[in-house]
């Protein structure tokens, strides 16, 4: 079929992310973190790097959610272009579908902002590894080449089964004949749907509700990069892929405003040893010191936030020149009042931590940042991890990464990263 619909001169496009706040497989999985951003973050993110998206739209039910939308576009510095929609509790169950989701959030832009979309697009936060081409792939395909609708695929070559044995006592090939094994080359090349991006002109969208009609272009795109995240296995995996697939790179000066360090396991070893008379001894790296006055000669605001109570931690800060808060129970609340209190905020916040107790801290912070010897949790929420270890130069590292390796400020490209 050719294509039928009539592209325009300027076509604004639409890019609805549906982000629902229920979810049996996975809770909470639309802020579920892969490469320390959350899964809307991330959509967010890729539609609006896309040259072809005028505006992003997330529509939930979730007050989180929408907080996590908001701030991906704040850190991006594009407020104005994403758009927040309550999503009705009558299509936020279960049953309701992207399609209902997606036609109420048409409606609700349009009415907001007075302006007809022409090109309405389809983004799933459950595809962590969605680009900025596929986005603008499937929407070319129908604001500028004519195709009424677009949809992801990736190439597949295996052979699918179906058991067919309750209605035909017996199992059979569905793209292949049992009895013949041609060689990949010699079978027609067949299409995965990906599940991460469709596109549909807007006007035989609403007449069809249906994200497929028309002619329906095929995006091609990595099968490497095709996820989607249904059960936590699929999130371990999304997890275990970030460092090798996000194209994220290390934060530079230009990123970041204040650097705020843990400290047990992360300027330590997390050892403690302990003399006769019960006092408390810890080792700290004089690299990590050379990286921390480098980071303040170069202007960022600085802080040494603990729980621990143990006076070291304070002499520490002191002999570092910088501020301390420690014996704190709620590290996230101190960070988020430090950052009111100084005009900071917080998505240029560059947190270092290593335990479970800087989990709050990373949600907050715009670049989590594990050492190498962090829980694995920590590893995982991570949006940087350092290849040195906590206690032995990790801090002097991640100075590095903002200041270049002479620690002068001039950069060059980090050689060494593990990027999430």
């Amino acid at each position: 079929m050719t294509p039928t619909s009539t592209p325009k001169p300027n076509p604004t496009v639409l890019a609805v992310i549906p982000a629902r706040g229920g979810s049996k497989g996975v809770p909470a999985k639309n802020l579920a973190q892969v490469g320390g951003i959350p899964l809307v973050a991330r959509a967010v993110r890729a539609c609006l790097s896309a040259r072809e998206v005028t505006d992003v739209v997330v529509t939930t039910d979730d007050a989180a959610i929408a907080d996590a939308a908001r701030a991906a576009g704040d850190a991006l510095g594009a407020t104005e272009r994403v758009h927040l929609v309550q999503r009705p509790p009558a299509i936020a169950g279960d049953t309701a579908t992207s399609e209902a989701a997606v036609l109420h959030a048409l409606d609700a832009y349009e009415a907001m902002h007075e302006r007809t979309a022409d090109v309405v697009l389809l983004v799933q936060c459950t595809s962590p590894f969605v680009t900025r081409e596929d986005i603008d792939g499937v929407a070319a395909a129908v604001a500028r080449d004519g195709a009424d609708t677009a949809v992801t695929v990736a190439p597949f070559h295996g052979f699918i089964w179906r058991d067919g044995s309750a209605v035909e006592d017996d199992t059979y090939g569905v793209n292949h004949d049992k009895a013949v094994r041609p060689r990949r080359q010699d079978r027609p090349q067949d299409l995965l749907e990906t599940g991460a991006a469709y596109a549909m002109d807007v006007e035989g969208f609403r007449t069809h509700r249906h994200r497929f009609f028309g002619h329906t272009a095929l995006v091609t795109t990595d099968p490497a990069r095709v996820l989607e995240i249904d059960d936590p296995h699929d999130l371990a995996r999304a997890r275990a892929l970030a460092p090798l697939l996000d194209p994220s790179p290390l934060p530079t000066r230009e990123d970041i405003d204040a650097v705020v360090l843990d400290f047990d396991g992360t300027q330590t070893d997390d050892r403690v040893l302990i003399d006769s008379d019960g006092r408390e001894i810890v080792a700290v790296h004089r690299g990590d010191g050379l990286g921390i006055a480098a980071l303040r000669r170069a202007g960022l605001d600085l802080l040494i936030l603990s729980t621990e109570q143990n006076p070291v931690v304070a002499a520490r800060a002191n002999k570092l020149k910088i501020p301390v808060l420690h014996g704190i129970d709620r590290k996230d609340l101190a960070l988020k009042q430090w950052c009111d209190e100084h005009g900071i905020a917080p998505e240029r916040v560059l947190y270092v931590g290593n335990d479970v107790n800087d989990l709050p801290c990373f949600a907050l912070a715009g670049w989590p940042v594990a050492v190498a010897s962090a829980h694995d949790s920590v590893r995982a929420a991570a949006r940087a991890v350092t290849t040195t270890p906590g206690g032995f130069g990790a801090i002097r590292e991640i100075a590095a990464w903002l200041l270049g390796p002479t620690l002068t400020g001039h950069l060059s490209t980090p050689t060494n990263s593990t990027t999430k």
